[in-house]
């Protein structure tokens, strides 16, 4: 992996929303690689630092959704530095506005918005997601409180999250599974 691509992760992190866990981010760029994902897309792209990435490794095209403006253009930057902003699509805004908007088939999705959204997001990322391709939910255990009690001021957050779960697999549509590392990561392949 890009040894400057690393640095800019290993700086996310110390900031306010950090980059996904050294093991997610692995995690992905060995599944897309595994499944030949050739487009991406990812929801919550803070610095764009994950879609980058992906491009690196040999998706043609991604697309990514930033809300927070600073981020976004630091997302822009990074994407010019990398060399790869003509392969990069960075739509700014809330991704419960855009996302309805969108056409297209993914071979990967990477969500990793705001938790609270992410039933909100599921039926356009079950509309946008190829039949084989996969969905992939980051921090769905939150520091171990999905499984077990949260703190009195996150359980409306832990709630949204169990809910989404439960929807998830329950949805025949995929196959899910929990992986532990990070924060948890649910991964779910479009099976029809």
């Amino acid at each position: 992996m890009n040894a400057r691509l690393l640095s800019l992760r290993e700086e996310a992190k110390k900031g306010r929303d950090p980059a996904c866990a050294d093991e997610t981010f692995a995690f992905i760029l060995t599944l897309a690689e595994r499944v030949g994902a050739e487009n991406i897309l990812e929801i919550g792209a803070a610095e764009g630092l994950t879609s980058i990435a992906l491009l690196l490794s040999g998706a043609e095209r991604a697309t990514a959704i930033e809300k927070d403006p600073a981020r976004a253009e630091k997302a822009r930057e990074n994407a010019a530095m990398f060399g790869v902003q003509s392969r990069l699509t960075l739509l700014e805004g809330d991704a419960a506005e855009i996302l309805p908007l969108m056409g297209g088939q993914f071979d990967l999705i990477f969500l990793d918005g705001p938790k609270a959204q992410y039933q909100k997001y599921f039926p356009d990322c079950k509309r946008l997601l190829r039949t084989g391709g996969y969905l992939l939910s980051d921090d769905v255990l939150l520091f171990g409180w999905v499984r077990g009690e949260p703190p009195k001021k996150r359980r409306m957050l832990v709630e949204h999250i169990r809910a989404y779960l439960a929807m998830l697999q329950s949805d025949s549509d995929f196959t899910t599974c929990i992986e532990e590392f990070g924060e948890g990561l649910a991964v779910s392949q479009k099976i029809r």
